[in-house]
């Protein structure tokens, strides 16, 4: 690692890098990313700021963090309907954890930058051949042979233009008057006729209409409902992109990746004498951390001291991911460990919860990503630590990649509307469904 007067956008490229893929042509890599640098920057340092701001709330359990959307983002879902999708189920479950919890809720999109996804293995075996894995639409192509899984320097301009337009249509929404997907007329509720909590469901979203309709009466309606502070992230994994996206701010004395409001290190790559933690220690956006089984906690200490030397509130989130009934055995160290040292506390109820089918299919069951959430939240209860965040894999579409949930999917519907290119995601009436059980069990007063 260099020191911090050494530090520039690239010195990640003196040490060791994992996840990275290996292209055919590095001039071609390159002209590409000299390209990338003269464009615009996607989001304002003043964005940046404002939610580094909110996150030193959630810290301190004024606020709470809500940060989902798709496992990768696919170039195909850069669309009006797809988009719009996204956005609305993002919005409707900030309502209902809203209501529930009596705290803001700050709303960041797994959105406009998540092309790429670490994998466990270079190399798959399909229909007897083995090719190179996908990883992520930045990267190579879903297609199944060898020639589309060639990693392609062209999809990184592709990565940035679809994240300008993606992100151009969000601020649209949100800027725009997107407030009718606030009232629960337009929610599509068909879930709770089945679901064991129906009538508690139904008292919460008629007081949730109440409560919007009393704001309207007092004239709030324009200023408090009709825009919506909607911020972006993606796992920082693509480490030449990463560079490319980033400016030094004479204003703000700091270097910042203008390439999305915060990011976030994998699991997978968060070594502390790695190429990732040393490109993310010099940047100033808010960074958050995944940690699950294999971390220890004096590295993870380690890690944040080096993200974040000056101690700064909402600078660093960390987001544990270690699968149902597995946190009690991992957490509570990681909490005592961390005592002192600034972090905002999110849990990934997916990542440690994948399990396959009799069929081989990749899926999730509601019931272990509930089951992670109650028992990551009753640690903190516990330790007198603040949960200030939760983050999941969702889509506002119609999907069938998650089991369970009051919808009542099985393992042998899952073919019906199975789409993601990565991991199983929560569909729309899951994602809601989540929204109002995690709303109940974090309510003022529970515990």
């Amino acid at each position: 690692m260099s020191t911090a007067k050494s530090w520039q956008p690239d010195s990640w490229r003196k040490l060791p890098i994992k996840q990275q893929p290996s292209y055919e042509s590095e001039s071609a890599l390159n002209a590409v990313l000299a390209d990338i640098k003269k464009m615009p920057p996607l989001i304002f340092v003043g964005e940046v700021e404002r939610l580094k701001a909110q996150l030193a709330k959630a810290m301190t359990g004024e606020s709470f963090v809500l940060q989902g959307g798709d496992c990768a983002e696919r170039f195909q879902d850069c669309n009006r309907e797809a988009i719009t999708q996204k956005l609305k189920i993002m919005l409707q479950m900030s309502v209902v954890l809203c209501y529930g919890l009596r705290k803001p809720i700050i709303r960041v999109g797994r959105i406009a930058g998540q092309y790429a996804k670490p994998r466990s293995a270079d190399l798959e075996t399909v229909d007897g051949k083995e090719i190179p894995v996908y990883r992520g639409d930045i990267i190579n192509s879903f297609e199944a042979n060898a020639e589309a899984r060639k990693p392609d320097p062209n999809r990184i301009r592709q990565a940035y233009f679809h994240s300008i337009a993606t992100l151009n249509y969000i601020r649209a929404l949100t800027k725009g008057g997107f407030a009718d997907l606030h009232h629960p007329q337009s929610w599509d509720l068909k879930f709770v006729s089945n679901a064991p909590k129906k009538i508690e469901y139904e008292r919460i979203v008629h007081n949730i209409q109440d409560a919007i309709v009393f704001m309207e009466s007092l004239g709030t309606h324009e200023e408090k409902l009709a825009t919506v502070e909607f911020y972006t992230s993606h796992e920082g994994l693509l480490l030449p992109l990463e560079e490319a996206m980033t400016q030094y701010v004479p204003e703000y004395d700091a270097y910042y990746n203008l390439g999305a409001h915060t990011l976030w290190i994998g699991d997978r790559t968060r070594q502390l004498d790695g190429a990732h933690i040393e490109y993310f220690r010099g940047i100033a956006n808010p960074l958050g951390l995944k940690v699950g089984p294999s971390s220890d906690p004096r590295d993870i200490i380690a890690i944040c001291k080096a993200l974040n030397p000056r101690g700064e509130a909402g600078k660093v989130t960390l987001i544990s991911r270690y699968g149902n009934g597995k946190a009690g055995k991992h957490l509570p160290q990681l909490i005592e460990a961390m005592k002192g040292t600034p972090v905002v506390w999110s849990i990934d109820p997916m990542h440690g919860n994948a399990i396959k089918t009799d069929a081989g299919t990749k899926t999730r069951n509601f019931d272990d990503i509930l089951g992670e959430v109650t028992e990551s939240l009753n640690i903190h209860k516990t330790a007198g630590s603040k949960l200030g965040g939760i983050h999941f894999e969702l889509t506002g579409d119609d999907v069938t990649e998650c089991i369970g949930g009051s919808a009542g999917i099985t393992a042998d519907e899952l073919s019906h509307n199975y789409e993601t290119y990565c991991d199983p995601r929560l569909n729309y009436s899951q994602s809601l469904e989540m929204a109002f059980l995690v709303s109940q069990l974090m309510a003022p007063g529970k515990g």
